[in-house]
């Protein structure tokens, strides 16, 4: 079959923690820079899932390949990315769990197993944080200085994947923003540290 009679790839591009708990944040955060950063094509969806938990389960199942960020502890140096890939990702419950919220997106991967559709390819893209105990605070400099990185890292396995993004020219208005309402980084990150 020609490649343009083939249904179109559908993607997510996610990102889940807690902005309230200084690196937890890290996922949350990577996102709303990527969707900052990119225009992304039809079939692509950028989704802050913060905490959401098993609210996620539709859109994994709409899904057929899924890239996450979030902050993992896999005992590395502060601020270190590490990349894991499809069968590495942790499934079921049982794992070690490595974030406050992991063991909420394991049950999520393992419903949207049971339910007969998980994303084929999955891509985690973890950063070893430093401080998950400050409510309240900002991403520490170690870690807040992987957003970058982590998101052209995304950038590279959507072409990968043959999916190409586009560097945005003009700055995103306030309603297309992928957070609102003050809780932005940058508004965010102001508040916290004046």
């Amino acid at each position: 079959m020609p490649s343009s009679l083939q249904p179109r790839r559908r993607v997510l591009v996610l990102g889940i923690g807690n902005i309230l708990w200084a690196d937890e944040g890290f996922g949350v955060r990577a996102v709303e820079e990527f969707h900052r950063r990119y225009t992304v094509p039809d079939g692509v969806t950028i989704l802050d899932g913060g905490t959401q938990g098993l609210q996620l389960v539709n859109y994994l199942q709409e899904s057929d390949c899924l890239i996450v960020f979030d902050a993992i502890d896999y005992g590395l140096e502060p601020g270190q990315l590490k990349l894991v890939r499809n069968e590495e990702v942790p499934r079921f419950i049982g794992v070690r769990k490595m974030s406050l919220h992991h063991t909420a997106f394991q049950e999520v991967i393992s419903a949207t197993d049971l339910l007969g559709h998980c994303p084929k390819q999955l891509v985690l893209i973890g950063c070893q944080p430093l401080d998950l105990e400050d409510w309240g605070g900002p991403l520490t400099p170690a870690v807040r200085n992987q957003i970058s990185p982590a998101v052209e890292l995304a950038s590279s396995i959507l072409a990968e994947w043959g999916v190409e993004v586009t560097p945005r020219i003009a700055p995103l208005r306030e309603s297309e923003w992928l957070l609102a309402n003050g809780i932005d980084h940058l508004h965010y990150e102001m508040r916290v540290r004046s």
